[in-house]
């Protein structure tokens, strides 16, 4: 009987443990997913006051989506930021520079300038680059998310506080096609 109690005992830690780490290994992999997008984004935030300068000096540009990039990205640079609403404000970045880059192509003096098509081409590189992260940093989260919530896992995600992650999506706007309209003022 006593055998057979500290068996079960035995077990019983041989399990938690497993199931703890296991736990603490998604969270890492979540936590690595999102550094590996937010060294991207560092990247992508780099080249856009380039990309500014490079429109203010071609045409008159909305003042408004040039503003509205200045703060978007300087609220992401904020430390005080969750990771939530960093994915976010991100998507909401992403969503801009398409906007930006349509635009722009609607000037034919400056889609033949060398710079702008070297800066086209990082930012679409970077863009690819980011594209492919995030969907690693959603595949993490979701076995993350699928640990956190799956029994017998949940009660021990639940002990050690741990949340549901947020992925990036593609909102309802990006999700349709992109109409533009250049007010030249």
């Amino acid at each position: 009987m006593f055998i057979s109690l500290v068996s079960f005992i035995f077990l019983f830690l041989i399990v938690f443990v497993a199931l703890y780490n296991n736990l603490i290994q998604k969270k890492n992999q979540v936590e690595n997913a999102f550094s590996s997008v937010d060294v991207i984004l560092q990247k992508r935030s780099d080249l856009i006051p380039r990309l500014v300068t490079l429109a203010q000096m071609y045409m008159q540009f909305e003042q408004k989506i040039l503003t509205e990039i200045s703060r978007l990205r300087s609220r992401a640079s904020s430390k005080d930021l969750s990771d939530n609403s960093r994915v976010a404000t991100e998507d909401q970045i992403s969503r801009i520079l398409t906007k930006i880059i349509v635009v722009f192509e609607a000037y034919p003096e400056l889609k033949t300038n060398e710079h702008f098509i070297k800066l086209q081409y990082s930012l679409n590189e970077v863009e690819e680059q980011l594209s492919a992260a995030r969907r690693f940093y959603n595949s993490a989260v979701t076995e993350y998310n699928n640990a956190v919530e799956m029994f017998p896992t949940n009660i021990i995600a639940s002990w050690m506080k741990y949340k549901l992650k947020l992925q990036f999506k593609a909102n309802s706007e990006a999700r349709n096609n992109v109409n533009f309209e250049i007010n030249n003022k």
